[in-house]
């Protein structure tokens, strides 16, 4: 019980993490009077941490991984409201179904390519690996 507890309050705290990351993104372009979304640049400078290793993953991963689980709950109040207002896009519908299709495509294709990229990587290294560690051959333990 305890255990759970711990990993409740573990992931409250990364869900913390993230929320702040992305409230400073905000923070930032409102005091640089830039239109950007500021939670974009949160999402971004919490990028360049994973990457350059300031932040561990472990830091992040369960409270990241939660709000990943329930992410289309997110979604809910934005897909009533257009249902619910149909006529603020009954014009530009068409366009924003292409521009949607589009993007979706995109991403596919963009998150295929970064996929296999990173599998050559994943075996290049691995096959490093294996050639550093090499099995005694039986001629070499008879001497």
């Amino acid at each position: 019980m305890q255990q759970r507890g711990l990993m409740f309050l573990r992931i409250i705290g990364q869900i913390v993490v993230l929320y702040l990351l992305s409230e400073f993104g905000k923070w930032l372009m409102a005091i640089l009077h830039i239109k950007f979304p500021g939670s974009i640049v949160g999402l971004i400078i919490l990028f360049i941490l994973l990457i350059s290793r300031v932040i561990p993953e472990s830091w992040i991963a369960n409270g990241a991984e939660l709000l990943l689980a329930y992410m289309m709950l997110f979604f809910i109040p934005v897909t009533v409201g257009i249902v619910k207002y149909p006529e603020l896009i009954s014009g530009q519908g068409i366009i924003i179904i292409g521009i949607i299709l589009v993007s979706t495509i995109i991403s596919i294709i963009a998150s295929g390519k970064i996929t296999q990229l990173v599998e050559v990587q994943v075996e290049k290294q691995n096959e490093n690996h294996k050639e550093k560690i090499k099995e005694p051959s039986f001629e070499n333990i008879q001497q």
